[in-house]
């Protein structure tokens, strides 16, 4: 069989809804699956034979979408920055508890599905990733995601009712990633593929009239006979002892009595029936999976698919013999069949004997510095661009200013007078984001005053701190309370200590409003 390679960058954000959430929200897989490549390729062939519904008694229809021997549409994993398809971590990965993955100095990860020995003492799964070893180090990458609010609209009237107002929430996969896909199809088969793959636009996805799932192809290579998914020859994971899979996709799975379950023993009956022989029942030490739910949309039926019930990728299963003789010849068999159900749209994706590391040395792959979003270019949407950014962050600012206020609270000691004389002064300092009209009013109180603010504690100090060694932090340091504001429109960024945000006191401005809110709610709750 032949592997078409399928590069893809989202250009808009792109919503693969799983089954994750409330019900008032659709959360996007963290890859774009593979029934919608081939939900797209099937709409691009039924507009390119002027179809307006598929034959399925066609030879060539079934051969493209409907045989899972014949062709396979793979998901679209995360591209690594060495331009390789990444892959699920497996679940037999973990790290000692207390060890944070970080994308400067690495970390060592233990697969217990090796040898769980005595370390890590206090384990922990490393966690939902994908990785690409580089160099000699596991890299993790992580999704970016886009999280968007909105509100359910009457088709007719075109706007919210009362009955038909609630909010929703899409977590999209945010625009600018990079996917890479693979279809595997007979020789036959590659140019007729190839031709239905020529325009680079295509839409995948969710609520595609809402601004959701624009994608552009940017790269299509053909690979050769001899491909396979980890990049590591047959030869080389031959085994007579030890049969270790691990599963690259969501795998779907039946009983004897017909019914969808997520139960790993069920591999051991898939293993046996492609390579007719006999495995014994693995170790529960040599078990290391997870479930998940896997659905779907018919757009031909305008229904959701059935919610079954299947084994989530990155699950290890390892079998243990002497008897047990796993040649080249059965690992390419294997993996080339996959396993389980709805193959041709990548789920049973399988590796062979792959992990042999009982130590990997793991760090977090760095965020490229560089923006994917097209730059700005007229003057007009620059500008408009720089107002977004700077009204966005004043609206982080505003909620991260309730938030504070919310944590904070002064003891009994002070007067509500004093307290009004602080916002008082204070509202009048902010206009200009003058601080030092705050400060001169503390260092010349007189001493009853004086007494009264550095008697008086505010909570959410540990130890607590007097309510005038808090105004001093705060006033001569403003920036200092506020951690991590900031807001990114197209290729703008904007932080509240920028040189815009210095220019403009945002930061004091935001202190003086925080003392204010403080001194009001103490008033408020005196009275």
């Amino acid at each position: 069989m032949k592997a078409i390679t399928l590069t893809l960058e989202t250009q808009q954000p792109l919503l693969a809804t799983s089954f994750q959430g409330d019900p008032n929200s659709d959360v996007s897989y963290p890859y774009i699956p593979g029934t919608m490549i081939r939900g797209a390729i099937i709409g691009r062939y039924m507009r390119q034979h002027n179809l307006p519904e598929l034959d399925l008694t066609n030879d060539e229809v079934k051969r493209l979408f409907f045989d899972a021997k014949s062709t396979r549409y793979l998901n679209a994993y995360l591209l690594s920055q060495e331009n390789k398809r990444s892959l699920p971590v497996p679940k037999s990965w973990f790290k000692d508890k207390d060890e944070e993955l970080s994308d400067n100095l690495p970390i060592t990860v233990y697969d217990f599905s090796i040898d769980k020995g005595e370390n890590p003492e206090t384990p922990k799964a490393v966690g939902e990733y994908f990785w690409s070893k580089e160099g000699g180090i596991v890299k993790l990458y992580k999704e970016k995601r886009r999280i968007n609010i909105h509100n359910f609209r009457a088709r007719k009237k075109g706007r919210s009712t009362n009955s038909q107002g609630e909010l929703f929430r899409y977590d999209a996969l945010d625009a600018g990633q990079i996917f890479q896909a693979v279809i595997l199809c007979e020789d036959d088969d590659v140019e007729t593929i190839q031709n239905l793959l020529s325009e680079p636009n295509i839409w995948l996805g969710g609520s595609q009239s809402a601004g959701y799932g624009h994608t552009k192809i940017i790269a299509i290579k053909l690979s050769s006979d001899n491909w396979n998914e980890i990049g590591i020859s047959a030869e080389d994971r031959e085994n007579d002892e030890i049969l270790s899979v691990t599963l690259l996709s969501d795998t779907l799975l039946r009983n004897k009595q017909g019914q969808p379950i997520a139960d790993p023993t069920l591999i051991k009956q898939e293993i046996e029936d492609v390579l007719n022989i006999t495995l014994p029942q693995p170790k529960p030490r040599g078990v290391f999976t997870s479930s998940t739910l896997i659905g779907g949309f018919n757009r031909k039926w305008g229904l959701p698919l059935p919610q079954v019930p299947a084994l989530a990728a990155g699950s290890v299963i390892v079998f243990e013999s002497e008897d047990i003789e796993i040649t080249s010849e059965r690992i390419q068999l294997l993996e080339a069949c996959g396993i389980g159900e709805r193959r041709e749209d990548g789920f049973g994706r399988i590796a062979i004997n792959w992990l042999k590391n009982e130590h990997i040395k793991v760090k977090l792959a760095k965020s490229s510095s560089t923006s994917s979003l097209p730059p700005l270019r007229s003057e007009g949407s620059r500008l408009l661009a720089e107002q977004m950014a700077q009204r966005l962050l004043e609206q982080k600012l505003e909620q991260y200013l309730q938030k504070q206020v919310g944590y904070l609270s002064l003891d009994e000691g002070i007067s509500t007078s004093q307290l009004s004389r602080l916002q008082s002064v204070a509202r009048q300092a902010l206009s200009n984001g003058d601080c030092n009209l705050v400060i001169s009013l503390l260092n010349n109180l007189p001493s009853n005053a004086r007494n009264q603010f550095e008697r008086t504690k505010i909570s959410n100090e540990n130890p607590k701190k007097s309510f005038k060694q808090q105004l001093d932090e705060w006033l001569l340091n403003p920036t200092d309370w506020i951690k991590g504001i900031e807001v990114k429109i197209a290729d703008i960024d904007r932080k509240f200590d920028d040189d815009r945000a210095r220019q403009d006191k945002l930061a004091e401005k935001y202190t003086l409003r925080l003392i204010m809110a403080v001194a009001k709610k103490a008033t408020k709750e005196r009275n």
